[in-house]
């Protein structure tokens, strides 16, 4: 009764013609224990070996096309999430800079412009209005030669003191309402580049 060794490297044809050769010549007893015992040897060790075969092209496979998958995935959406930001906090910064510097460019050309147009021409209408009335009633009501000098002089000295007066009294109403509105201007112009901000915020994130 002829023995053979088989090697756990044995090909699978060779375990075929070993099984076919054994399970004709060899008792029909160990025939069957060695057949059966090759047989599942053989399965079982070709088993292992094409599944470790297998999982290990699959994972080398997979590690690849995943990699590359996740590296263009994540580098997709960190360029989108930085352009956003970036596109974000530029548009935010400038439009504050821009709101901030064009109220105080205009609220300061304003006032500057308004208060010397309104200065110059309130003293020249108010002083020319005064000193025509009070110098006209001032001749016709006064005598003719004392009452001449005193009209001239008090009619001179009321223009000036009237003239003083208002302009003092519009010149305070002026600065202190420029101010007010100085003040109030920026944080208007702020809370509305704010508010435009945020919508434009709102509707990029929507239209991503």
């Amino acid at each position: 009764m002829p023995g053979y060794s088989t090697p756990e490297s044995v090909h699978i044809y060779l375990s075929s013609y070993l099984s076919i050769y054994l399970s004709l010549f060899i008792d029909i007893s160990v025939c069957s224990y060695l057949s059966i015992y090759l047989g599942l040897f053989i399965s079982i060790y070709l088993g292992l070996f094409i599944s470790i075969y297998l999982s290990i092209l699959v994972c080398s496979y997979l590690s690849i096309y995943l990699s590359w998958s996740v590296h263009i995935y994540l580098s997709i959406s960190v360029c989108s999430y930085l352009s956003i930001y970036l596109s974000i906090s530029v548009c935010s910064y400038l439009s504050i800079y821009l709101s901030i510097y064009l109220s105080l460019f205009i609220s300061i050309y304003l006032s500057i412009y308004l208060s010397l147009f309104i200065s110059i021409y309130l003293s020249i209408s108010v002083c020319s209005y005064l000193s025509i009335s009070v110098c006209s009633y001032l001749s016709i009501y006064l005598s003719q030669s004392v009452h001449i000098y005193l009209s001239i002089y008090l009619s001179l000295f009321i223009s000036i003191y009237l003239s003083i007066s208002v302009c003092s009294y519009l010149s305070i109403y002026l600065s202190i309402y420029l101010c007010l509105f100085i003040i109030y201007l920026p944080l208007s112009l702020h809370y509305l580049s704010t508010s435009v901000s945020s919508l434009f915020i709102y509707i990029s994130l929507f239209n991503i």
